[in-house]
């Protein structure tokens, strides 16, 4: 029974990191209705960009506060230069770009970095953990990135309900045309959309190089699991993408419980199962 416990709780923590993943690809969908198929990859950039800071002597936390505005500030210039250009009524276009920009960054960071894997020192942190008795004991980074997860959506959420950019980011995802008739710079919310996306990709990379090792090639794979979190959550709802997460997590982990090779093919039998029986995702917002 422990054994059960400590593997549900594993799942969700696991459900943390996910839901990190997911949270700029939900916003970015939920605003603009464009699938990022480099989202992935950016995540990992995200990862190579702090351990680039770090290597060169930047404190892991200096290094996290530069690199979280410096994605904010690449994503505002990549919406701004490329995507825009290419978003309309037929979705193939942003698609093909998108596509191409995930194997540019794939390239690139191979070309950079080499395909040797990589981790973000954290020391202490990195082998912590929080006894809660009867033999189960929670690692500290873990729960600090589901904290975190849940810190992003409450920030978000705060930005798109309770301010008036906020209201301009809602109108924009309700109606582009009439937001437009209002005054509203559609182009500029979907550039400042971005960049909110790729500083979550910022934060989201640096759970995943301070949890697992990284290389070039893994940004599919992450794109693949917060695809799945947010449809199973509810394509545009942030605390939906974070129930995605848990669940993928949660399905993950008791697929190891049962045989270690089962692990990613539970997350993928369970994002099918909800598929079947809710096809909108568990708490889905009305989207055209």
């Amino acid at each position: 029974m422990l054994g059960w416990i400590d593997t549900l709780l594993q799942g969700i923590l696991l459900g943390g990191l996910y839901s990190l993943y997911a949270t700029g690809l939900s916003v970015i969908f939920g605003i603009m209705r464009l699938v990022n198929l480099a989202h992935g990859d950016l995540i990992v950039l995200g990862a190579f960009l702090i351990l680039a800071a770090t290597s060169a002597g930047v404190p892991l936390a200096v290094a996290c506060v530069v690199v979280v505005p410096l994605m904010f500030v690449v994503g505002y210039a990549l919406q701004s230069v490329l995507l825009n250009r290419a978003l309309g009524r037929n979705i193939l276009p942003p698609l093909l770009i998108t596509f191409g920009l995930s194997i540019i960054v794939q390239n690139g960071l191979l070309e950079t970095f080499s395909a040797d894997t990589r981790r973000l020192d954290v020391g202490p942190l990195q082998s912590a953990s929080l006894p809660l008795g009867g033999g189960i004991a929670i690692g500290v980074m873990p729960v600090i990135c589901l904290l975190s997860a849940i810190a992003v959506i409450l920030l978000l959420n705060g930005v798109f309900y309770r301010t008036a950019v906020g209201r301009a980011f809602r109108a924009t995802s309700d109606d582009v045309e009439i937001a437009q008739l209002m005054g509203i710079n559609n182009r500029s919310i979907y550039a400042m959309t971005m960049g909110i996306a790729l500083a979550v990709c910022a934060v989201a990379g640096f759970f995943l190089g301070a949890r697992a090792n990284f290389d070039p090639s893994i940004g599919p794979a992450r794109l693949l699991y917060a695809f799945e979190a947010v449809i199973i959550g509810g394509v545009g709802s942030l605390w939906g993408t974070l129930a995605g997460g848990i669940v993928v997590g949660v399905a993950q982990t008791i697929g190891a419980h049962i045989d270690p090779e089962w692990q990613i093919l539970s997350g993928h039998v369970a994002f099918l199962i909800v598929l079947v029986i809710r096809p909108r995702g568990l708490f889905p917002r009305a989207v055209d």
